[in-house]
């Protein structure tokens, strides 16, 4: 767990990157799922947003492949955003 600037423990709020070919910009929904590239969870937006873009450059030739960060600490807990 990072920490944050006073020392306590930095709130950890996971958020999962991954991206895959769209078969229509239009749309969102996966040419081929088994190709889904499953870039990683990280403990924060920020560091998800640094694999996110990382990523997404990897991939800029190809204008079909997009790349998300899904807020899992949402899903964790619907009702406030933030994990237990």
């Amino acid at each position: 767990m990072t920490t944050a600037p006073t020392g306590t423990p930095a709130t950890q709020l996971l958020h999962l990157v991954f991206g895959g070919e769209l078969n229509s910009l239009s749309k969102i929904e996966f040419s081929d799922l088994s190709k889904l590239d499953i870039v990683g969870i990280y403990p924060n937006y920020a560091e998800a947003h640094k694999a996110w873009k990382a990523a997404a450059q990897r991939t800029v030739d190809n204008a079909h492949m997009r790349y998300f960060i899904v807020h899992m600490h949402k899903l964790l807990n619907p009702e406030t955003g933030k994990e237990s």
